[in-house]
């Protein structure tokens, strides 16, 4: 049976391929195992600079494999609940924590269907570029389900409390340039662009500080639980570990000669 999530790691660019395309890569428990396994190897290792995410074929993730659902519907409601529950707690909380927790960036490269817990993956990311024939829905509430991977959480924090409510409640279809408008995606990109413009968005990552890269991760994703004062705590020590880095020294060295800074991420 192929594998449902491919691992590569090339030239400092790890990238995770959902690879279901006969069903739009519509999530399977056999997916959540192997995105959760791939994320767990990744976290250890420190021979990439970036993580790109993104769907065989034509499209990222059309969202849960409703059929793969269906077959839970001939047990009990109690039995439903205990299951669904330790699915999510199992595979796929685990999977947006490594994604948070990890010092490296992860750009989510998307064209096609992001729906589901596919856009929970992709608000999971740190930045996301889009081909122009993407398209984006919550999706859960069209069959009776509230939201997960995330989405309760970075959505209101990316486009405020109100859109976000209309999005989860209405379920409705939006296209690029409305997730542009709205914040859900950096940048959108004709669909045969896409490839290039993630290509050269990796390198440049993979070209950059990535201590100070980390240290900026975990600023932005923990300023929304801090008060000022402990944030700016967190900044200044942030600042002194970055300071204390090699590629600081390279990095005002190269300013001060005029010349374009060679970060080798120490």
């Amino acid at each position: 049976m192929a594998q449902t999530v491919l691992l590569d790691v090339a030239a400092g660019v790890a990238t995770l391929k959902l690879n279901r395309p006969e069903v739009l890569n519509a999530l399977s428990v056999e997916m959540m195992d192997d995105l959760a396994r791939c994320l767990k190897q990744l976290r250890g290792r420190s021979d990439f600079a970036v993580l790109v995410i993104e769907g065989a074929g034509e499209h990222f993730m059309a969202g849960g494999d409703i059929r793969e659902f269906a077959t839970h519907l001939k047990v009990s409601p109690e039995s439903r609940l205990v299951a669904f529950r330790a699915m999510i707690e199992q595979y796929i909380n685990p999977t947006i924590m490594i994604l948070q927790e990890m010092h490296q960036p992860a750009i989510a490269k998307v064209r096609g269907a992001c729906a589901g817990f596919g856009l929970s993956l992709m608000l999971g990311c740190d930045l996301a570029v889009c081909a122009d024939d993407a398209k984006f829905t919550s999706a859960y509430a069209s069959i009776a389900l509230s939201a997960d991977g995330g989405m309760s959480y970075f959505l209101p924090r990316q486009i405020g409390i109100r859109k976000a409510m209309e999005m989860l409640l209405l379920a409705e279809r939006i296209d690029a340039a409305e997730a542009l408008r709205l914040g859900l995606v950096n940048r959108v990109v004709a669909e045969a662009e896409l490839d290039g413009e993630i290509a050269a968005l990796a390198r440049r990552l993979a070209q950059g500080p990535r201590h100070a890269y980390g240290e900026i991760k975990r600023l932005l994703h923990g300023a929304h639980d801090r008060q000022l004062a402990a944030q700016l705590e967190s900044e200044a020590e942030a600042f002194a570990r970055c300071s204390a880095t090699a590629d600081f020294a390279e990095g005002v060295s190269a300013f001060l000669e005029k010349r374009k800074p060679g970060f080798e991420g120490r």
